[in-house]
């Protein structure tokens, strides 16, 4: 005679969700490489590739080694050697312009819970109905609006980085001048947002919340 009964099969542990997916965390990280680049050799450009000062510098130069060469000429070596700069930094924003796009396929193969838009409807919903913990709900939900307005500011300076490099092709962009100034006056506002988000994070791995950068880093868990 045969027993039957329950068969019992082993129950495989539910794998847990990453808080940061791994498409996130590589956008963030490749991010910060770029955008830290872009802002070295802005700061390159401005200062030790100054065109007016490595100008009188190529002069002297050469006079000392007994060349005789124009102010013209000069002034066109060092904006070679600035263009070359500028170059580097053209290339490094095809790359910003990558990450965005990167960034907005990536969202559509987010889960659902990790949506950007669908984080944010979520804090500001819970900010709005909760009774405790209010601070730290708002605390929550203007952060994330902080980043949302972040992703408009990387947003604005891919597509305006766009059109200064293809200026010169496109007569109608070289038209306008607005492009150039949002650009720089952009980069600015990039540059608050990364102080501001730097001191953030240092502020919560003492205070509240320690491990963000290791979550940033191996995922963490939900």
């Amino acid at each position: 005679m045969i027993a039957t009964g329950p068969t019992t099969k082993d129950i495989q542990p539910t794998p847990q969700i990453k808080k940061n997916s791994a498409g996130i965390r590589l956008w963030h990280w490749l991010n910060a490489i770029v955008i830290s680049g872009s802002l070295l050799t802005v700061l390159l450009h401005s200062t030790l590739m100054n065109t007016r000062q490595n100008a009188a510098v190529i002069k002297d130069q050469l006079k000392e080694a007994g060349a005789t060469v124009t102010d013209d000429q000069a002034r066109h070596a060092a904006h070679e050697l600035s263009d070359s700069v500028w170059a580097v930094h053209t290339w490094i924003g095809y790359g910003l312009v990558a990450l965005v796009v990167f960034r907005l396929l990536l969202e559509f193969f987010q889960v659902a819970d990790q949506k950007f838009l669908r984080s944010l409807k979520r804090l500001y919903q819970q900010y709005k109905d909760t009774k405790e913990n209010r601070e730290q709900a708002r605390h929550d939900f203007w952060v994330k609006t902080l980043y949302a307005m972040f992703y408009l500011m990387i947003i604005t300076q891919a597509i305006t980085g766009l059109c200064l490099a293809f200026e010169d092709d496109v007569p109608a962009l070289k038209a306008i001048h607005a492009f150039r100034e949002i650009h720089s006056f952009n980069m600015y506002l990039i540059l608050g947002f990364i102080c501001l988000h730097l001191g953030g994070v240092y502020w919560a791995e003492r205070k509240n919340k320690p491990g963000i950068v290791s979550d940033m880093i191996n995922g963490g868990q939900e």
